[in-house]
């Protein structure tokens, strides 16, 4: 009795295989990074814009008025 280990697709169906498998996972992973990221909401800021700061830093003489014009 001979036993018949294929349907005479060969390699070609196991690269498919693998491809299609790796696919999957990959997409899964990168649909549940972008699950957690739109449920964490966005970035938290300081809340100072950068006119704000540039006031700040001239006030502490971090910066000179010239430096504070540019």
């Amino acid at each position: 009795m001979m036993w018949d280990w294929g349907s005479g697709y060969g390699w070609g169906m196991w690269i498919f295989g693998t491809l299609m498998m790796l696919l999957f996972w990959g997409g899964l992973i990168a649909l549940a990074i972008f699950v957690v990221r739109a449920l964490a909401g966005p970035k938290q800021t300081s809340g100072e814009s950068a006119i704000e700061i540039l006031r700040r830093r001239l006030a502490a003489g971090e910066i000179t008025p010239e430096e504070f014009e540019r």
